[in-house]
C-alpha cells in the first residue's frame, strides 16, 4: 500500500479555474488565492439547487496538535462521491496542514 507522500506525489493539482467550470461557477466570479483556491461569493448560491442537495458536515470536538482526519475523510468522501457519479464539492475551513506519514 502506498504512503500518504506517495500518494500526495502521484496526485497533480489542477487549477481552481478547472475547478470552477466542471460545476458550473463563473471564473469571473471567483475570489483567487492562488492557483488552487479560491472563494466563491454568496450571491452565486441557488437556494432552489440547495434544497434539492445533500450536505454532509465533517466535524470534531477534541482538537489534537497533529489533527484528527476531517480534512482526509473530507476529501476521501469528495472523490469518492464523485468516483460513483455523484457531483460533489468539498469546502474545507482552516485545515490543518499535519505532518504526513512517509
Amino acid at each position: 500500500m502506498k504512503t500518504d507522500i506517495e500518494i500526495a506525489h502521484s496526485t497533480s493539482l489542477e487549477p481552481i479555474s478547472r475547478i470552477a467550470e466542471k460545476v458550473n461557477i463563473p471564473v469571473d466570479s471567483l475570489e483567487p488565492y492562488g492557483k488552487y483556491i479560491a472563494k466563491v461569493p454568496y450571491r452565486l448560491i441557488n437556494e432552489e439547487k440547495v434544497k434539492q442537495s445533500k450536505l454532509i458536515l465533517v466535524t470534531a470536538i477534541s482538537p489534537v496538535k497533529a489533527g484528527i482526519g476531517k480534512t482526509t475523510v473530507s476529501i476521501g468522501l469528495g472523490l469518492g462521491l464523485n468516483h460513483i457519479g455523484k457531483k460533489a464539492v468539498v469546502a474545507l475551513r482552516e485545515p490543518v496542514w499535519a505532518p504526513v506519514s512517509e
